[in-house]
């Protein structure tokens, strides 16, 4: 019998370290022969801790929000009473939000060791790289990438296929495959999750695609927040070349192709493929013009292919099934499955991979379990910094590259940010510009200035200060900024106040001309004031308030001193009589 834990970073923040440390000191307590093991991330983050009990029969029980209390109940219970603790157990809905995705890149998070190359080899690990060095071209593996209709995963959704073909094709007998692992998205963490899961599906994806460009040498570039994703990357790397999967002659077929880790240093515009290089040959990482690509000249001025983690780890997959079986998933121009990190105000977030065509309804109210606390759904942030907001009237928009891209938004990497009633838009543009603006390289004008100067107008906006004409300069500078600037950080950083406005425009209007957040969110526009009719006088607002801005006498009505109070909410926040009211 076996204990397996989830151990990817959400779990280790839900405290798995501790729960797994309480299991070991139960077990060695009792003498039981039980094997406490790991796993990554299954994608349910919201039940972490997670704890399997699998039988020698392989039968699985999954146990979760597990705390160091529940290990001794879990180990006397169930382990040696063989009883069932349906408290704790993963109930029906979950294991259902589960079942309704289907899982390619996925396939083995939180089912196998990512620490232990054995687990991967036991679930057909390695063969397709195998089949593809022995038994095809490099014309044969291209094209079968042709036929699944694979597209890039990193947020352009430029098809593999080509990518491929244009290294191949490129002169030169030194050709490089990079991985672009700088994940840097608010929000996003399906990249992440795939190394700390999964890492040789990423190592064997790179491996076939090395075969296919004629590549000797591969370089993974993971930004130096991941930490954990480091180690257990590097630590497959090294489990792969000690059994030949990596180095010299490959399968016996006179094929080399290595493996290297650059830590970045999480610079968000060395997610674009040239910003990429140059970090990668030492410089600041800034853009470069367009072409040459860096299929023709790349790293070091050599032909180079870059695709994002979740692209590579989808190829293994392809070659075990075949491209017709891949194709056959998702719409006719967008095929296969997709990852989505599902966050903000969805009550079930996390993970979760789906077939393309679903549905957004389909996958924050389907599967992600609707908004919290029952909320109205106001809007979904897609892409990132580089995509927009898409409001509640289009949840029935399917989730396929062109679709999402006409409503202003775009695929991106992955990352789905859910907004319910309490959002204000005009602060969620404002502060995916802020991102972006701290994160712009400084190269081009329109997007070093530009974007400085919509922060500031969207900062006043905020503030109650905006003006009559705010709203048209922002249009103008949007516009003015996606055609001036050299590379998608500053061509897409306008998207969120584009959809913004195009979306939610009474709400800046509100802001500018009536002083009012309708989401009650925007601090500086709102007003405290206390219902007389329903103030009872307990005292609780002005026993609790930071700046005695409240006065009142016991069992009389309270009053809020506007010229004191810092509108810090307190007082709302401690009312049990609903008298406290926020315009």
């Amino acid at each position: 019998m076996r204990i397996v834990i989830g151990s990817g970073s959400c779990g280790i923040a839900a405290g798995a370290h501790k729960v797994q440390a309480a299991f070991e000191t139960i077990i060695a307590e009792k003498g039981l022969e039980l094997s406490v093991e790991q796993t990554g991330c299954i994608g349910t983050c919201y039940l972490e801790p997670i704890v399997d009990v699998v039988d020698d029969n392989g039968n699985k029980v999954t146990f979760v929000n597990v705390t160091t209390e529940d290990a001794r109940s879990i180990i006397e219970n169930h382990v040696v009473g063989k009883k069932e603790l349906l408290d704790l157990m993963i109930s029906q809905d979950d294991i259902t939000m589960i079942g309704k995705q289907k899982r390619i890149v996925l396939r083995n998070s939180g089912l196998i060791n990512p620490e232990r190359i054995e687990d991967y080899l036991a679930v057909d690990g390695y063969v397709a790289a195998r089949k593809c060095l022995l038994e095809m071209t490099p014309e044969e593996i291209i094209e079968t990438v042709k036929v699944a209709g694979l597209k890039g995963r990193g947020g352009a959704g430029f098809p593999t296929w080509f990518k491929w073909d244009a290294a191949k094709k490129s002169p030169g007998k030194t050709k490089y495959m990079v991985c672009n692992a700088d994940e840097g998205d608010p929000g996003a963490f399906m990249d992440r999750s795939v190394l700390e899961s999964d890492p040789h599906a990423l190592i064997e994806g790179m491996l076939i695609g090395a075969k296919a460009i004629g590549a000797n040498e591969g370089v993974i570039y993971v930004r130096a927040e991941y930490p954990l994703a480091i180690v257990r990357l590097q630590n497959a790397i090294d489990q792969a070349r000690e059994k030949g999967y990596l180095g010299k002659d490959i399968f016996s077929t006179g094929f080399d192709f290595d493996l290297r880790i650059k830590a970045g240093a999480g610079a968000f515009v060395c997610g674009e493929e040239t910003a990429l290089i140059a970090s990668l040959e030492g410089e600041r990482g800034m853009p470069r013009l367009k072409p040459p690509f860096p299929a023709q000249k790349g790293y070091w001025n050599k032909p180079t292919n870059i695709n994002n983690v979740e692209t590579f780890a989808n190829v293994p997959w392809i070659f075990r099934n075949g491209g017709e079986a891949y194709a056959a998933l998702g719409t006719k121009e967008s095929k296969g499955t997709k990852v989505f990190a599902l966050t903000g105000k969805v009550k079930k977030g996390g993970l979760v991979e789906i077939p393309m065509g679903l549905t957004l309804k389909d996958v924050i109210f389907d599967i992600g379990g609707g908004i919290k606390q029952e909320k109205a759904f106001k809007a979904v942030q897609m892409g990132g910094p580089s995509g927009g907001c898409i409001p509640a009237g289009l949840l029935d928009t399917p989730i396929d590259y062109a679709e999402i891209t006409k409503t202003g938004a775009i695929m991106g990497s992955g990352g789905m940010v859910v907004m319910d009633e309490t959002t204000c838009m005009v602060d969620m543009a404002r502060f995916f510009l802020d991102f972006t603006c701290k994160e712009s390289c400084g190269k081009c004008t329109y997007c070093r200035v530009g974007t400085t100067r919509m922060l500031e107008i969207l900062n006043r906006i905020t503030q109650g200060e905006g003006q009559d004409g705010d709203i048209e300069l922002l249009e103008e500078l949007c516009y003015k900024i996606k055609d001036g600037s050299l590379c998608g950080l500053g061509q897409t950083a306008p998207n969120p106040v584009l959809t913004t406005i195009k979306y939610f425009r009474n709400e800046y209007e509100d802001h500018i001309y009536h002083h009012k957040c309708t989401a009650k969110s925007c601090k500086p526009l709102l007003t405290y004031t206390i219902d007389a009719e329903k103030c009872v006088g307990c005292g609780a607002c002005k026993k609790n308030c930071p700046v005695d801005a409240i006065t009142g006498e016991k069992k009389q009505v309270h009053e809020i001193n506007q010229d004191i109070c810092i509108k810090c909410g307190k007082c709302f926040t401690v009312c049990k009589f609903d008298s406290v009211i926020i315009d």
